[in-house]
């Protein structure tokens, strides 16, 4: 069977989760019987979400994008566990940026109150560099290379340890 570009770079992450100690299962994340690619159950109630960007772009920033979709399932998703995670798969530099849900609809937020309304889609940008913790934030609109707030820093450490704390 071949193997998906997805796979692979969930395979990763999921592989950190289950070598955690307090793990004990990992299963598809269902609501009202439909499955959400990329979203997991672990253990009973923590939620996890996955995405992967293979490398920065010019700026050494990684670049996820959420659709409203995407935003309505995170929501949806968080209302039937205890807690949510997303892990930010940064390929190129091999880490793994563990955002809570609450960082992340605070991001969200920000570019909404920044427009005075919704977007149809919000980028979230991830920096990885050297001997730094992960820094993750959103540009102002419609500027590039300047940051809307302060980035929300992540520890290298936080994944997969901060799903069970």
């Amino acid at each position: 069977m071949k193997i998906d570009d997805d796979q692979m770079y969930h395979g990763a992450a999921l592989i950190q989760v289950a070598e955690q100690s307090g793990f004990t299962a990992i299963n598809e994340l269902a609501i009202n019987g439909e499955s959400h690619r990329g979203a997991y159950r672990v253990n009973d109630g923590i939620g996890l979400y996955i995405k992967y960007a293979t490398s920065p772009n010019g700026i050494e920033e990684y670049l996820f994008n959420f659709t409203e979709s995407h935003v309505g399932r995170l929501a949806a998703i968080d209302s039937v566990t205890d807690s949510l995670f997303l892990a930010l798969v940064c390929v190129k530099d091999r880490e793994i940026c563990c955002l809570g849900y609450d960082q992340f609809s605070e991001l969200v937020e920000r570019r909404r109150d920044a427009l005075g309304g919704d977007e149809e889609q919000y980028s979230i940008l991830v920096t990885a560099r050297t001997n730094k913790s992960l820094r993750v934030y959103v540009n102002k609109s419609g500027t590039k290379n300047t940051i809307l707030g302060d980035a929300v820093v992540i520890k290298r450490r936080d994944f997969p340890r901060r799903l069970f704390e």
